[in-house]
């Protein structure tokens, strides 16, 4: 098999929850026998677009994951971050052609739902790993 060259973009905003999805995925990588070739940490779940972008502009990267996690807070701000980042990612798959996983947790959920769901990262990275190998 191929050694895929995947990107990494992950949010410091909640990286108490983060900061475990970027292990899980690391470890998942290894298993796997794809190497994490670049990382970038963004400010929050908002800021993860431009970072996928950077990213997928590049020849030595087959793929990239997102990782985040957008906890409820007192306003509707939550649903907003994730559905535009959410479509802007997708977006950005396709106009590269590469696969982009999403690997961001929430709308709707609090900090012990969003830790609940760590293992966001291995299967973020078990994705973008079969669409590669579907794809080829």
């Amino acid at each position: 098999m191929k050694e895929y060259k995947i990107g990494m973009v992950a949010a410091e905003f909640n990286f108490e929850v983060t900061s475990l999805m970027i292990e899980r995925a690391k470890a998942e990588a290894e298993f796997l026998g794809v190497k994490i070739a670049k990382t970038i940490l963004v400010p929050g779940v908002f800021e993860i677009p431009m970072a996928v972008k950077n990213m997928l502009e590049k020849d030595d990267i087959d793929a990239v994951i997102t990782l985040g996690a957008v906890i409820t807070g007192e306003t509707k701000h939550d649903e907003v971050v994730v559905a535009q980042a959410s479509r802007k990612i997708m977006d950005l798959g396709l106009e590269y052609n590469k696969p982009v996983g999403f690997g961001v947790t929430g709308p709707g959920m609090t900090e012990l739902q969003a830790m609940d769901r760590i293992e966001k990262g291995r299967e973020v990275v078990d994705a973008v790993v079969k669409m590669l190998q579907r794809l080829e």
